[in-house]
């Protein structure tokens, strides 16, 4: 397909996961308007917290669907919405681990919740903390909501037994990956943490994460929900052969795997007016990442160590970590990284237990990871 093709096929999926999802919200504010005008402006909020995304999960059913061979298009679109709201669930909760207040520029539920609460008078712990209460209760719902958006797709039997495995699946590692995030935060001694110090930083003992420790996060934590098992989804709803599922779910992984360690160079050295979000976030976060876990324990990163996760890191100071990143090979290794991750990836599509199909319809999302890195 040519890239005007292309795009309308996007544009056409795109549109068809809206209408799931937009039927779903509307039925859930009906039933949400009968137990009150709070609750019913819960649902809103959530709403509003679900729109705005790439629908990239969805995407990724759906392309494998069709690539396979699939014609319901209502069915995978109905798994792909509940890959999405499985999505609004994790974000939802992880803005509640990381006490943000803010998500894709805007307040989040949180953040929604804890404005209400200081505009009513009440003081700003209790407000923050009624914010992170109410997105938990929303996370909630649509973590619940996505098993329900299966049930509706039409499928049952096995094969919606299979949908709701992989599901659970997604769900399952992701909730791992989380633990061992909010445990690299514990040992390296982030801010709020409460352990550990700028020493164990600079010599890369015992508190930060090794890059292998790194990748294995980031894998459970992102690679399995946002492809791994979308992918499979989108195959077992085709009836793919087991072969050619776990050949989309070996693809899934590593370049699910090779997309992170991307971004995560993107939110050090990115330009801002193509990602869109700035490049002070991570490290005044002090996110965790292949590019610091290599850094850590080279003689230069003892000099910016101690800057990593402070929220008041300057314009300057940032452009001396990048500096060290260079100076110690760790930019040019987690680059040589994603590439590595991307090209297991296009191993896993060249199995003949694949049809030409599926590599022609990621192949531009191979292409689009490498021609991010440098």
């Amino acid at each position: 397909m040519d890239t005007h093709e292309l795009l309308a096929v996007s544009e056409r999926r795109h549109q068809q996961v809206e209408r799931v999802l937009a039927a779903f919200f509307s039925d859930s504010h009906y039933r949400a308007k009968a137990l009150g005008a709070p609750y019913a402006a819960l649902w809103e909020t959530l709403e509003r917290n679900t729109a705005g995304g790439k629908r990239f999960r969805p995407r990724m059913v759906m392309a494998a669907y069709e690539a396979l061979g699939g014609t319901d298009l209502d069915a995978a679109a109905h798994v792909g919405a509940a890959f999405e709201l499985l999505h609004t669930a994790l974000i939802v909760h992880d803005d509640v681990i990381d006490r943000d207040f803010v998500r894709r520029g805007g307040v989040n539920v949180s953040g929604r919740y804890r404005d209400i609460a200081t505009t009513a008078g009440i003081p700003l712990p209790d407000a923050e903390h009624r914010g992170m209460s109410v997105a938990i209760i929303a996370g909630d719902l649509a973590l619940f909501n996505a098993y329900r958006l299966i049930d509706r797709s039409g499928v049952d039997g096995i094969l919606r037994t299979r949908l709701h495995d992989l599901l659970d699946e997604a769900m399952f590692v992701s909730a791992a990956g989380e633990l061992y995030d909010v445990d690299f935060a514990l040992r390296s001694g982030l801010p709020g943490s409460g352990t550990g110090t700028a020493a164990d930083d600079a010599t890369g003992s015992p508190g930060s994460p090794t890059v292998d420790e790194i990748l294995e996060m980031e894998r459970l934590k992102t690679a399995v929900y946002s492809f791994e098992t979308p992918l499979q989804a989108g195959a077992v709803l085709a009836a793919a052969s087991p072969a050619a599922v776990a050949a989309l779910g070996t693809f899934g992984r590593n370049i699910g795997i090779a997309y992170q360690i991307v971004d995560d160079l993107l939110g050090v050295f990115g330009d801002e007016r193509d990602t869109g979000k700035t490049t002070l976030g991570d490290l005044r976060e002090g996110k965790r990442t292949v590019l610091l876990a290599h850094a850590v324990g080279r003689p230069e990163w003892g000099e910016v160590a101690g800057l990593i996760g402070s929220p008041e890191l300057t314009t300057a100071q940032a452009r001396r970590i990048r500096e060290v990143l260079e100076e110690t090979g760790s930019r040019r290794f987690a680059e040589a990284l994603a590439r590595d991750f991307a090209n297991r990836a296009w191993e896993a599509l060249v199995d003949p237990v694949l049809p030409e199909a599926v590599r022609e319809e990621f192949r531009p999302v191979v292409a689009s990871v490498l021609g991010r890195v440098r």
